[in-house]
């Protein structure tokens, strides 16, 4: 019998390397008044919501390394709950949890960052591939993205769960695209949503809000990994080099820390990198799990103004 990489549990299709009991803590949480989650399906543009959240809680101050990042804004599932009362608030989170897992208040924020399925598709293979060092094809990858059968499970049903919370007063829905195409307003857009007293901060003071707008930007955000990454090779074995809680596991997606450094939180950071992916054949076959998965929905205006099949 082959191992198989995911499991269920109760309800979430998640990787093996996360404990059944820091997920199942995760599920139990009653967020407090004022929580923010940084929600997505896996690499969709998470951790560069987590990035921007962080410059704008810290005044545009340039972390030392990614790991400061996520040490201040936790990846949920990986980090789970310990103790509540130990967190530092406003408590920022990021969770690739579906809204019908997703613990839920009307006192909590939930920023949820979409992405178009084809440029999804391949960020998550070269993530997943790198990360656990598989050697997968594109095509083999492809085939269980398309099956759901993926960490995290099906791209479509976890759109589409918060897709229809769009519209609630706690919920801010954005895309991808919009963040790549204007970032400044988007990064406006998230400070106002945190609190009207962020984007206040960062109107009347121009000099701040253009210091977070360039530290947040993709290359700004490339050098830093690139520093972290060097730091965590040479002293990996350091407990100081971990993340509060962390020795040899991480908090950020499930395996050792050198393996999450190994591969590229941030890649390309392009739009349309499916077009050197995808064969025709392909393309056909997403298109009709698209027309099957969001029959009656109009999800996909979301990328209307992109070249998608």
């Amino acid at each position: 019998m082959s191992y198989q990489l995911y499991r269920d549990v109760d309800g979430v299709y998640i990787d093996r390397e996360f404990e059944e009991k820091t997920v199942r803590s995760v599920l139990s949480y009653e967020p407090q008044q004022g929580d923010i989650f940084i929600v997505s399906y896996p690499k969709c543009g998470t951790t560069w919501m987590q990035y921007i959240t962080y410059n704008i809680f810290n005044d545009g101050v340039r972390p030392p390394s990614m790991m400061d990042v996520f040490r201040s804004v936790p990846f949920f599932e990986g980090r789970g709950i310990r103790d509540d009362k130990d967190f530092p608030r406003p408590l920022a989170m990021k969770t690739h949890l579906p809204f019908s897992k997703q613990p839920y208040s009307e006192g909590a924020k939930y920023i949820y960052v979409s992405r178009n399925p084809y440029d999804c598709c391949v960020s998550f293979y070269h993530f997943a591939n790198t990360i656990r060092a598989q050697g997968k094809t594109f095509d083999e990858f492809f085939e269980s993205f398309v099956r759901g059968k993926v960490n995290f499970g099906d791209y479509f049903d976890h759109l589409l769960s918060w897709y229809a919370h769009r519209s609630d007063p706690n919920v801010l829905f954005m895309t991808y695209e919009d963040l790549k195409k204007d970032t400044e307003f988007c990064v406006l857009k998230v400070a106002d949503f945190i609190g009207e007293e962020y984007g206040r901060k960062l109107r009347d003071q121009p000099e701040l809000f253009e210091r977070i707008v360039s530290n947040v930007g993709l290359e700004s955000m490339k050098g830093l990994e690139k520093e972290t990454k060097e730091v965590t090779q040479r002293r990996v074995t350091e407990p100081s080099t971990f993340p509060e809680g962390v020795r040899t596991k991480t908090v950020i997606f499930g395996g050792p820390v050198q393996k999450l450094f190994n591969c590229e939180l941030v890649r390309k950071g392009v739009v349309g990198d499916w077009k050197n992916h995808f064969s025709p054949l392909q393309v056909e076959r997403m298109k009709g799990r698209i027309a099957l998965k969001t029959k009656g929905s109009d999800v996909m205006c979301l990328w209307k103004d992109l070249d998608l099949p």
